[in-house]
């Protein structure tokens, strides 16, 4: 479990503002604290991801060490729920019930968010900015108390679907996804756009679960269809397993890698950089290792956070910037409740979001909202890996997913 309690500042620390005698308070909210908490998995599968957040946590250590906002320090809670979704239940009903946080924040998965998709929308919890690009969150009718943040996997799946129409029309396709609504996601978008032809271009589909050990013998099968192109729907652990057998099979292949497992510090690293040359990804985020970025101003501001704030993080590590610019997104939205610190003005501020910049997201990618748009990023660009580093090309892609 990770759990950060801040102390009160010093009188030496200016105070961002100071609360209202008309402040309107949800729970987890005084006049000096706002509770958030989420659910990560710091263990299990999945647990390249729980570096996000740690990085949300001393994101909002380095607000707090500002004076906070609006004059109230952020208590942050992020409790381990190994990427399983029952532990994701018990450990959101803590959140909500035993800690009272004003809401959820940045919670990772697909099978985990789902799993408490429904609870939270019939307690009127605020489920925002869920790290995954599931395209379920963006559905207000139904589940109003629910927004995303990246792009979702429909649109990722909608950008790659092009890149094969438009320079491989003679692909046969081979998919490799785990076996949920995350991997599924990535398919229904990738059939979408293929239209008619889907059914000939695809020419073999393999599934995981995330309890599997290995999915070798899903490459090999994969493999053994004759296809030119791999569609690698995976999380980190799976990714790099899935690199590391293409080549070791060296099957010459034309591999197109979902952007949940494209960071070269926990995938394209323990895979080998020499077997990741030439995979292509689609990204909405700086990367890190991307000499590009080292003079511009927000890859200067995190690395100075992550310095001071999180000096056992890897900078190398995409993951570690998607929190930072989590964490910025939510400051941004408490930011815009001043004093009306409620759930209900929490999902009204997130669904207002307008041209917004965050750090380490690629320059012209803006996030919006709306209350009938829950999908605040729908904006990415194709890079590929050069054996080093990635190297964009293309246009950024703007797409209304689904």
């Amino acid at each position: 479990m990770t759990r950060t309690i801040l102390l009160a500042a010093t009188a030496a620390v200016a105070l961002a503002a100071t609360p209202s005698l008309a402040a309107e308070y949800g729970p987890g909210v005084s006049d000096t604290e706002i509770k958030l908490g989420n659910t990560m998995p710091y263990s299990g599968p999945a647990s390249a991801f729980g570096t996000i957040g740690k990085a949300i946590g001393a994101c909002f250590d380095e607000i707090n060490a500002d004076g906070g906002i609006n004059g109230r320090k952020i208590t942050w809670i992020s409790l381990d729920d190994g990427y399983s979704p029952p532990k994701t239940v018990e450990q959101t009903r803590k959140l909500v019930e035993s800690e009272k946080v004003l809401g959820i924040v940045g919670s990772l998965g697909t099978p985990t968010s789902s799993a408490v998709h429904r609870y939270l929308n019939q307690k009127k919890v605020p489920q925002l900015f869920v790290a995954s690009g599931a395209s379920k969150w963006d559905n207000p009718e139904d589940y109003p108390w629910t927004m995303g943040w990246q792009p979702s996997y429909l649109t990722e799946a909608e950008i790659f679907g092009r890149y094969i129409l438009e320079n491989l029309p003679d692909a046969k396709i081979a998919i490799l996804y785990q076996n949920d609504d995350y991997g599924k996601d990535y398919v229904k978008g990738l059939r979408n756009v293929l239209g008619d032809r889907a059914d000939t271009m695809i020419v073999a589909e393999e599934t995981y679960d995330v309890t599997d050990p290995t999915i070798d013998s899903q490459i090999v099968n994969l493999k053994n269809s004759d296809a030119n192109v791999f569609y690698n729907v995976t999380t980190p652990k799976f990714g790099a397993q899935a690199i590391r057998k293409v080549a070791d099979l060296n099957w010459d292949v034309v591999h197109l890698l979902n952007s949940a497992s494209n960071s070269v510090a926990t995938v394209l690293t323990p895979a080998g950089l020499d077997r990741a040359k030439g995979v292509i990804s689609a990204v909405y985020m700086k990367d890190p290792t991307d000499p590009a970025w080292q003079d511009s101003p927000d890859y200067k501001e995190w690395a100075a956070f992550m310095k001071a704030h999180y000096a056992d993080g890897d900078m190398t590590d995409a993951f570690n910037g998607f929190g930072y610019a989590v964490c910025k997104t939510v400051a941004q939205v408490i930011r815009q409740m001043g004093d009306t610190l409620t759930r209900e003005n929490m999902m009204k501020q997130a669904a207002n979001l307008q041209d917004l910049e965050v750090p380490m997201v690629l320059p012209g990618i803006r996030i919006d909202t709306a209350p009938g748009d829950h999908a605040p990023i729908q904006q990415a660009q194709l890079q590929r890996f050069d054996g080093k580093e990635w190297v964009r090309f293309g246009a950024v892609l703007s797409t209304g997913g689904e």
